[in-house]
């Protein structure tokens, strides 16, 4: 009833008015929202820099030394290829050449061929004689899924833990030092994170999975995604290893393709 008597200028100032309050209101609107992303923005950075970092770059095979008959960057990954024409007679590691990590965590993504085996090896060195071949602490992983997340020690003891296995590794008498099926033979099993079978039902064939590897003085702990595979002590002080080498693996078989991504290493 009031605004038949308002005059048309003193209507238009108010009009205006009204204007302003909503556009400041706007304004303000706008600068929260921009603050809440710039919070977000900070947090995400904040979860990327919790120590790890790149390794592999996604591009090229800098800071990475193997054989590139076999090892190439494809679709922003790692890349081991073994073709018909290329079957290889030794298995062949292409290594990263930044360091030799002690205690770190790794983690990673990797994705393999039914037909593919390969592994991570860590805390190892070249084996003189062969090229690109590595001796020490291996993640398994096979595209059957029949050893994915064991550790095995390439070259060396064999098996020290099968998926699914607590496991601690004692130092023994020499004469009893030995490796049986492909197995540490004094090796303790401690404990079980599950069987087997119901741990491989976790881990996706041909697809990506997650693996993180925490290295701990003699504490050797596998995980695929998120979800603990194998777990050793190693009390062997005349066997195990402190520091070393990091690669990843293409080995002697049929034709096969493995690939890894997003590979972050933290220093611990």
């Amino acid at each position: 009833m009031l605004a038949k008597f308002v005059s048309p200028m003193l209507q238009s100032a108010l009009i205006c008015g009204i204007v302003v309050i909503t556009s400041c209101n706007g304004s303000s609107t706008n600068h929260e929202t921009t603050a809440a992303s710039t919070d977000a923005s900070s947090s995400a950075v904040a979860a990327d820099a919790e120590g790890f970092r790149k390794i592999f770059d996604g591009k090229t095979l800098d800071g990475w030394e193997g054989d590139t008959a076999y090892w190439s960057v494809q679709d922003g990954a790692l890349t081991g290829q073994i073709t018909p024409d290329k079957l290889i007679k030794t298995n062949s590691f292409i290594v990263w050449q930044g360091g030799q990590p002690a205690d770190f965590e790794l983690k990673a993504q990797f994705k393999i061929t039914e037909a593919g085996n390969s592994g991570i090896n860590y805390r190892s060195e070249m084996f003189p004689g062969i090229p690109y071949a590595m001796k020490g602490y291996q993640a398994d992983i096979d595209g059957k899924i029949n050893y994915t997340g064991q550790n095995y020690e390439e070259r060396g003891r064999t098996t020290l833990a099968y998926r699914g296995q607590k496991v601690t590794i004692p130092t023994v008498d020499s004469s009893k030092a030995v490796s049986k099926n492909n197995a540490w033979v004094p090796m303790i099993v401690d404990g079980s994170l599950g069987s087997s079978d119901s741990l491989k039902g976790l881990i996706k064939a041909e697809d990506w999975n997650d693996i993180h590897l925490v290295i701990k003085g003699n504490h050797l702990q596998h995980y695929v995604n998120g979800v603990l595979m194998s777990d050793v002590t190693d009390d062997d002080t005349v066997h195990r290893k402190d520091k070393g080498l990091i690669g990843v693996q293409v080995h002697v078989g049929p034709p096969m393709k493995v690939q890894y991504r997003n590979i972050m290493l933290k220093e611990l």
